[in-house]
């Protein structure tokens, strides 16, 4: 059964009358409008209503869009206490949604060594050793973000491109270290981090993991998937011997760094990707004494029991005056990365034909905990990269509906599918299923796809964007933060281009038009938040979230998108992002490209 696109119903135009119904003249007398908390105007706002696409002005009254139109007519609800934004022609959209990102691990990596900036291993080497020598003896020093697919030399010695330990050792012999892969599938760690780990050179691999040896049979510090959490549980433990007043303060300062990098790039709701019963139960106390942005938190890294025992307590609707919400579980990790050679393949890769990556969480279990949420009336999230990843999902989840025909409506998800064997493209628009991808981490990977898949297998599988789009599937956006920046412009950027740097471009026939990728980061990923009716369009009666950029995203000329700026982000018709300059701002000015997107460019 085909599962068509959603469009949007005649059930949202019903606050619509309503207001014109309260405003409509009375014996006579002209209509008495209410006053709105705050009106934008003279700009270009793109509203993904169809009855209305395009206005110049808004009022917003008690956190929802009120009415919209020309300047003429929005100056009617301008009153005592109105709060007016001349935007001298900045555009305004629906407040961005990232579809998928780690709320909490974004912020721990604002506070850690940033691995992406290094060109190369002996550029990361110093970057440890500076702050070795900034810490304390067995203080562990982490970081994130390191990418040996974009090194512009090869480590020396090195193991199938992989650095050896020794330099690693000889500049933080006290202090284990723990630096993670870009993508979070793979870490780095030291002799004293292993040994810390209890990892020797008879550990064998665990579950879903890969220790790397070197010649000798010796843990090299590369370890693959779940073969990192031995090192992470070690650097959790270091973590509960601080001071329970420490840890309460950075996880706060975690919390709230992420939140603002977040509005600080016109994001005003954040998609969780996930978080366990615990850290749910901590979120949901910040969430009672007030967020920024709207967040939506997945369960995810629970045994089958816990959630079989817990997962429906948790279920949680518009918490916190709609700033908070769990309603789903994962992204629950079917395989690696592409970057670590761990994404699962039907065939082995090409630049290492004895592999073809690896099942993480077993099948078996991912069926288990999918069934325990359609229960429950949950929506499942799978992580999955490469192709037999993907289509393994497909066949657990359609095997579930089968059985189950009302899990159907839960609007499941499958979060990354970057690779695709061709015949399961249509499967998605035919069970229903959910993209959920991120259109940066195609311009991230580019360089590197063709020589892990070969050309074919690149061309027909790699990013699909349009082929799912034209299939009737819904493709959703976001940036996977803190694997790539959470800024949607890149993202958006790179959805329209596919382009890569040099004046590259990456299979442009499966670019998205500028609508395509507005709605992909708008009403998409508010339908599959099961939020359509609140978010993703400016309509009367609906939340007043927005993102005001100093260009128009669907008009001005490609290259010049990297140079367009958030200038406000508005949640719940309040202000809670402000460019300092954003006052002084007209239409036209340019800024220079963005330094976060260079190593693209």
């Amino acid at each position: 059964m085909r599962f068509f696109r959603p469009v949007l119903s005649a059930f949202l135009l019903a606050p619509a009358m309503t207001a014109l119904a309260a405003s409509a003249p009375i014996d006579g007398f002209p209509p008495k409008l209410p006053v709105a908390n705050l009106v934008l105007r003279n700009a270009v706002i793109a509203t993904l209503d169809p009855l209305q696409p395009q206005v110049q002005a808004l009022a917003v009254r008690d956190g929802r869009i009120e009415a919209l139109g020309s300047n003429e007519a929005m100056a009617a609800y301008i009153g005592k206490g109105t709060r007016v934004l001349d935007l001298h022609g900045a555009f305004v959209t629906p407040g961005f949604i990232e579809g998928h990102g780690h709320l909490m691990d974004t912020g721990q990596s604002l506070m850690q060594l940033n691995l992406g900036a290094a060109p190369n291993w002996d550029a990361l080497v110093a970057m440890v050793k500076a702050a070795v020598a900034k810490a304390r003896p067995g203080q562990w020093i982490v970081g994130q973000g390191w990418q040996q697919a974009k090194w512009d030399k090869l480590p020396q010695p090195n193991v199938d491109g992989l650095p050896l330990p020794d330099s690693l050792d000889a500049v933080s012999p006290d202090n284990p270290v723990l630096l993670s892969h870009a993508s979070g599938h793979a870490i780095y760690a030291n002799a004293a981090a292993l040994k810390l780990a209890g990892i020797t050179a008879s550990t064998p691999d665990p579950v879903g993991g890969t220790i790397l040896h070197d010649a000798h049979g010796n843990p090299m510090g590369m370890l693959r998937d779940t073969a990192g959490d031995m090192v992470s549980a070690a650097y959790d433990h270091y973590l509960s011997s601080l001071p329970a007043v420490d840890n309460a303060a950075r996880r706060e300062k975690e919390l709230k760094l992420s939140m603002q990098n977040a509005i600080s790039k016109g994001v005003t709701t954040f998609v969780d990707m996930g978080e366990s019963f615990k850290t749910v139960d901590w979120l949901k106390q910040q969430a009672a004494s007030g967020l920024p942005l709207r967040l939506y938190v997945n369960i995810a890294g629970e045994s089958v029991a816990a959630m079989d025992k817990h997962l429906a307590e948790y279920r949680t609707i518009d918490f916190a005056n709609g700033h908070f919400t769990v309603r789903g579980i994962g992204e629950i990790i079917s395989d690696g990365a592409l970057g670590t050679h761990s994404a699962w393949f039907l065939q082995p890769y090409a630049d290492a034909p004895a592999i073809s990556g690896k099942n993480v969480v077993p099948m078996r279990e991912i069926e288990q905990k999918a069934k325990i949420a359609a229960r429950d009336g949950f929506q499942v999230s799978v992580h999955a990269i490469g192709d037999r990843a993907n289509r393994e999902t497909l066949d657990v989840f359609q095997k579930i509906f089968s059985a189950d025909p009302g899990a159907h409506a839960l609007r499941w998800r499958i979060e990354h599918a970057q690779h695709l064997d061709p015949a399961d493209i249509p499967r998605f628009a035919q069970l229903g299923v959910i993209a959920s991808m991120q259109s940066i981490h195609a311009c991230s990977d580019a360089p590197m796809v063709v020589a892990r898949l070969g050309e074919q297998r690149a061309r027909e599988g790699a990013y699909m964007w349009q082929s799912l789009i034209k299939s009737d599937a819904i493709v959703l956006d976001g940036t996977d933060t803190p694997v790539e920046d959470i800024n949607p412009i890149p993202n958006f950027y790179c959805g329209v281009t596919r382009a890569y740097g040099n004046g590259r471009t990456f299979f442009p026939e499966q670019a998205k038009t500028r609508m395509q990728e507005l709605r992909s980061y708008t009403w998409n990923n508010a339908y599959a938040l099961f939020e359509e009716h609140q978010l993703g369009s400016l309509s009367p009666g609906k939340l007043a979230d927005m993102a005001v950029f100093s260009g128009n995203l669907l008009t001005i000329p490609a290259e010049q998108i990297l140079r367009t700026r958030v200038l406000y982000t508005i949640v719940g018709g309040k202000v809670v992002y402000q460019r300092p300059d954003a006052d002084s701002w007209r239409d036209g000015q340019q800024f220079k490209p963005m330094p976060e997107f260079d190593h693209v460019n």
